[in-house]
């Protein structure tokens, strides 16, 4: 068994290559500012974020608060120094409502023909302050820094605003920094963004949203995204990104849940393709225990970084803006397990042309792949050349994946490594299109074939190997 990773593919290339294009930069000296601009992201930087926004004298920075008027300044100090243009109300930085602060910095694209596609990248500087029986899980009284909570999203958004001016040129669509307040009040920042915009946003369409919450405490590489399924292939782009060049990927867990918990969400009732970065709840969630020495400052590194090069994917996508899935809001982590549930196997003594899971395939051969996804794909003996092993169930939100959910004991399959819910992503370094296309393409390969697989967000190659008859 050989498992490979993936340091990069065509698709990832493109990641690069694509702002080079715009900037009308060499591709070397693109990847190579590429790289500039992800070691710009550094922990020591986010610590000194998160330490001066945590700290006792902003007293929890709750919303509409002199500590959470303080943390505004910070912030905006820091979008000074970087050059980003005012896009708040009357030409400051500042959106207000009902006594609170959204603060609002806009990098504009460099392709007038997409000027008024923006694509929105936030994440709520507000706590709960010295907590209530409404917001804190106790004891009350006492100064919730909100390290993790959201200090820690603040830290990653000014590192990913700063490391945008060491891209090669300017992405093709504007890219607009918001630091939400009052989201611990009923995410009250973002919903007035979504309702009512600053005149000099006014013009423009939010094609993508992007939110981090909570990036602080990473445990194991584990990165949970929500609301990949908002727009089809989104699940697909995140994994690209998070196997750029030279990192190591992160371990992505996708939940499929949509709820009123984080300003994600004014932007998917809003219809607008969004995702959340998110490291995971924690026993210190909205108590004053939520402290800066708790906080992963090494995990925010690479959160930001993935958070970067996905920006700067969406931002020079050369195609159209993502539309916007409907199916998302019926789906949750049952239709999750349910998708990614493994086949039955038939019984021994049953038809090879059946199976017991309407929906999974069964890879064989050219004679095997006739059936209809209620069928098997056959067995070896419709064939001189041997079956792989695999049964796939289509994902109606990653068309282009296929979720495996059955390996044949034994088989080719097995012996290369492949794994119940590894998805396939491309054939001989080809990415495959859909399910019947992967099917004809194993079915039509020789004795061996290089499979790339998303493995929990990872790329892995892994080589299946068949004695000839």
């Amino acid at each position: 068994m050989r498992i490979t990773r993936i340091p990069a593919t065509k698709v990832l290339a493109a990641i690069v290559t694509g702002a080079a294009l715009v900037a009308g930069t060499p591709a070397v000296l693109a990847a190579e500012l590429m790289a500039a601009a992800r070691a710009s992201i550094r922990s020591e930087d986010a610590k000194r974020h998160v330490t001066a926004l945590a700290d006792d004298a902003l007293e929890g920075r709750e919303g509409g608060s002199r500590g959470g008027r303080a943390a505004g300044s910070y912030i905006i100090s820091h979008l000074e120094k970087l050059g980003l243009e005012p896009a708040g109300d009357n030409g400051s930085y500042y959106q207000q409502f009902g006594g609170m602060r959204n603060i609002l910095a806009l990098a504009r694209g460099s392709d007038p023909a997409v000027a008024n596609e923006l694509i929105v990248v936030g994440a709520h500087y507000d706590h709960v302050g010295y907590g209530n029986s409404g917001n804190s899980y106790g004891p009350f009284g006492f100064v919730h820094n909100g390290a993790d909570d959201n200090a820690s999203g603040v830290a990653g958004l000014i590192e990913v605003a700063e490391a945008m001016q060491h891209l090669p040129g300017r992405p093709r669509r504007p890219i607009l920094f918001a630091f939400w307040d009052g989201e611990e009040k009923g995410l009250l920042g973002s919903y007035h963004f979504v309702r009512v915009r600053p005149a000099l946003l006014a013009k423009m369409s939010v094609v993508f949203s992007v939110n981090l919450d909570m990036i602080g405490r990473l445990r194991g590489e584990r990165l949970e995204v929500f609301g990949a399924r908002t727009s089809e292939g989104l699940r697909a782009a995140v994994v690209q990104s998070n196997n750029r060049p030279g990192a190591t990927p992160l371990e992505l867990v996708f939940d499929w849940a949509i709820e009123e918990d984080s300003d994600h969400y004014p932007f998917i009732a809003a219809r607008i393709p969004t995702v959340m970065f998110h490291t995971g709840l924690h026993d210190q969630y909205h108590r004053p225990s939520d402290d800066v020495q708790l906080v992963n400052f090494e995990g925010i590194e690479p959160v930001a970084r993935l958070t970067l090069d996905f920006v700067n994917a969406l931002a020079n996508d050369p195609g159209p803006a993502r539309a916007f899935r409907s199916q998302a809001r019926s789906e949750s982590d049952a239709t999750k397990r349910a998708l990614e549930a493994p086949a039955a196997t038939p019984a021994a003594t049953q038809p090879a042309a059946t199976t017991a899971d309407p929906q999974a395939q069964i890879v064989g051969t050219p004679a095997q792949s006739q059936g209809t996804p209620a069928q098997s794909q056959g067995t070896p003996a419709q064939s001189s050349r041997p079956r792989w092993g695999i049964g796939t169930r289509a994902d109606p939100g990653e068309p282009a994946h296929p979720v495996i959910v059955r390996i044949t004991a034994n088989s080719p399959a097995a012996q290369a490594g492949l794994t119940l819910g590894d998805r396939v992503i491309a054939i001989d370094g080809t990415a495959v299109t859909n399910q019947a296309d992967m099917i004809a393409r194993l079915a039509a390969a020789g004795s061996s074939v290089a499979i790339d697989v998303d493995r929990k967000g990872r790329i892995v190659r892994l080589d299946m190997a068949t004695a000839q008859p």
